[in-house]
């Protein structure tokens, strides 16, 4: 009788440490899913105004770059490796694209862009085709100096290898993210 009553706590014991053990596997399982699938960065600067402000915290979607890439209005979160720190821009161009600005207005492929989310007035750039394997992306604040985007030689067109995922929502204010009347 005293071996059955000395063993029922080492079974207890047992039990609680693999219970211990399946918590931190699962929460470092959880910890990992996350953080290659979804992501969360905050907004610096006023380049998306007024789509996004100096502050905003964004979810990110990861998981999506998987099973596509990035068209026409998304507004994508960009390592930028030369700068140093992480960027987010509306892709306007994808591979193959004609890209001008002319007189302010941004048009792709010929077709003027509905653009009801952006503030400010572009300089004028010359046509540019978008290479493949990159887009051309720029911030909804097209005041001069406002934004270093695709406009920006000093940055240029983005490799979609540095695309790290999509800007899904702003979890801090809560809104979604302004996205084109008409777009392709």
């Amino acid at each position: 009788m005293e071996e059955i009553v000395s063993a029922i706590p080492a079974t207890k014991k047992n039990s609680e440490v693999w219970g211990w053990i399946r918590f931190v596997l699962l929460l470092g399982l959880a910890f990992i899913l996350i953080n290659n699938m979804i992501g969360l960065t905050k907004v610096s600067g006023n380049s998306m105004n007024p789509s996004l402000q100096s502050g905003n915290i964004l979810l990110m979607n990861k998981i999506s770059l998987f099973f596509s890439t990035p068209k026409y209005g998304d507004v994508i979160v960009i390592k930028e490796q030369r700068l140093g720190f992480s960027i987010i821009k509306r892709v306007i161009g994808v591979a193959g694209d004609h890209v001008l600005i002319a007189n302010g207005i941004i048009y792709v492929n010929g077709n003027q862009l509905a653009e009801l989310y952006t503030v400010g007035k572009s300089e004028d750039l010359e046509e540019q085709i978008v290479a493949n394997g990159h887009l051309f992306v720029v911030g909804d604040n097209r005041n001069l100096g406002e934004s270093k985007d695709s406009r920006d030689p000093s940055l240029g067109q983005v490799q979609l290898q540095d695309v790290k995922g999509y800007a899904a929502i702003s979890l801090l204010p809560m809104h979604r993210i302004s996205k084109p009347l008409e777009w392709k």
